[in-house]
């Protein structure tokens, strides 16, 4: 009797299972995260198998290949029609396929490979013990001082595995800005930040600094995602769901099919006001926005300065990606709400950052500064709340991207003795030793300063008229005066190269090989051309503004 009792449960158990529907995956239009992914993957495998006098070359050419594939197949999808007409949702809702996800994409993917040339470069450091030598220590997990690094040293160790923890960071990176509910936007925030803690704390010289910049990176970033999460799980309780349009119907109070539990909690406006709040502030502690901006300038000044420059790069456009989708995508209902908040945090974030930078005698400080200074100028495009916000602030961040990349790759070569001379002091009179290295750093500055002609200028120039037009008037008038208490900085950063007198001992300037030569002249060509003839990439960031729903 028992057995047949069994089996009739078991029979009556087991019937529902026949009605899962196998997972539906869009494998071409997720294709640039899968390339990446995978090549992160095989890099892992390089260092269990290839030699260690091999894996260099190894590393680097597949995380070139990978990283131009990628890119490839973003412009392969955005010229299918997938960033306007064909826009869907991807992966059984969980990924988003459309404008400004594609635009992104091809940004960080661009960045990156940028960036990568900066981190496989090997000329710059003496050679030690007859070993070729790049910015990342010989052996990590050893003693900063100790028997056991000597002996890496001597041995020619290198840390190669930088090229595979790029293309993870890249990884989650991209998937950031295109997820279409809150745990895929969650496990792509934890992707692109474990890494990058791993990262910072792989310098050469000074690395009790660059390890302190990673303590003090993961500990603050380990909050603001906890904080994240929690908010994630806020908004379920509120909406009962974590997909991005059912919370907006929710939100709007369009959803149709309402159960008595979910009756229950849409009522609740605090599970919603504290959830939200806390995932944006999850976001804007990524982005370096003021309140949660204590992170930035420690971590740019220890960790290794090509990460810096990758990081400051990648992860904004990253993090501002996801803030526009869940702004506009899952909290347009609550515009109300979030609109003043982000009215404060943009003007302290501008103003904060400009003033804060005079003040700096470190060079990757100031630019840590002034990244928190551009954070609040793109915040003045999200708070826009148009068509034109949106594709402003995707503008402003390719822009702000490869000028941000270049910069780091010039902090690269002025040197002395002790690595990179990264003090103000040393910089001085660098223009009459070495003019071309001293004018491409200017050509930065300004664009960062944004003077007309440089790529700066016509990024704030789209986000501020965005932002007058979407009814932030004041807002503009404070990223003017900020932008100029922001430019007597750089441009006395300019008057100290060329007008000053250089220091006998001085610091000298690296000739670096073809990887950052590459990366510096890419910086000035895409700053050049987007503030001589940028209108054909506004009128592409235009096109790719608009989000799927």
């Amino acid at each position: 009797m028992s057995t047949a009792v069994v089996h009739s449960l078991w029979t009556t158990a087991a019937d529902p299972i026949s009605k899962i529907d196998a997972p539906k995956i869009e494998y071409a239009q997720l294709s640039p995260t899968l390339i990446v992914v995978g090549a992160a993957v095989v890099g892992v495998l390089v260092e269990a198998i290839v030699p260690r006098k091999h894996r260099y070359y190894a590393q680097l050419f597949v995380s070139v290949v990978a990283l131009t594939a990628a890119f490839a197949a973003v412009v392969a999808l955005a010229a299918d029609g997938y960033g306007t007409t064909k826009a869907r949702i991807a992966a059984m809702g969980a990924i988003a396929v459309d404008g400004p996800a594609l635009f992104l994409q091809g940004t960080i993917l661009l960045a990156a490979l940028v960036g990568l040339f900066t981190f496989a470069e090997r000329r710059l450091d003496p050679a030690a013990h007859g070993n070729r030598v790049d910015s990342f220590a010989a052996q990590a997990a050893s003693v900063p001082g100790s028997d056991s690094e000597k002996a890496a040293v001597k041995a020619g160790f290198t840390t190669t595995e930088v090229f595979p923890l790029l293309l993870f960071a890249v990884a989650g990176m991209l998937i950031f800005p295109s997820a279409n509910d809150l745990l895929t936007f969650f496990i792509a925030l934890e992707v692109f930040s474990l890494p990058l803690y791993l990262l910072c704390a792989l310098a050469r010289r000074k690395r009790l600094m660059s390890q302190e910049a990673a303590v003090k990176y993961f500990l603050l970033g380990a909050f603001a995602s906890a904080f994240t999460l929690f908010g994630i799980a806020l908004l379920y309780g509120y909406a009962g769901s974590v997909s991005y349009a059912t919370i907006a119907q929710v939100v709007d109070g369009t959803v149709t099919n309402v159960s008595p539990a979910l009756a229950d909690t849409m009522g609740n406006d605090a599970l919603l006001l504290v959830g939200a709040a806390m995932i944006v502030m999850g976001l804007l502690f990524k982005v370096g926005a003021v309140p949660f901006h204590m992170w930035t300038p420690d971590v740019y000044q220890g960790a290794p300065t090509p990460v810096t420059g990758f990081m400051a790069a990648a992860t904004k456009v990253a993090a501002f990606g996801a803030l526009l989708r869940i702004l506009y995508v899952v909290l347009p209902g609550l515009r109300w709400d979030w609109r003043p908040v982000m009215w404060g945090v943009a003007i302290v974030t501008m103003l904060g950052g400009a003033i804060v930078a005079i003040t700096q005698t470190d060079i990757k400080r100031l630019l840590a500064y002034s990244s928190i200074a551009h954070a609040g100028f793109i915040l003045a495009g999200v708070i826009a709340t148009t068509p034109d916000g949106v594709s402003s602030v995707l503008f402003y961040l390719g822009a702000y991207s490869f000028v941000t990349i270049g910069a780091f790759a010039v902090v690269t070569l002025v040197r002395d003795a002790g690595g990179e001379a990264t003090h103000l002091s040393k910089w001085a009179g660098l223009g009459r030793r070495s003019p071309l290295v001293a004018a491409v750093f200017a050509v930065f500055l300004l664009a960062f300063a944004g003077i007309p002609l440089t790529s700066g200028f016509a990024g704030k120039f789209a986000v501020f008229k965005a932002a007058a037009e979407g009814g932030a008037a004041p807002l503009v008038v404070v990223g003017v005066i900020s932008s100029a208490i922001a430019a007597f900085f750089y441009i006395r950063v300019i008057v100290l190269m060329f007008f000053s007198e250089p220091r006998p001992e001085g610091p000298t300037v690296a000739v670096p090989s073809p990887l950052t030569t590459t990366a510096i002249g890419v910086g000035v060509a895409v700053t050049v051309v987007l503030g001589v003839a940028p209108q054909y990439f506004l009128d592409l960031a235009s096109q790719a503004g608009v989000f799927v729903r």
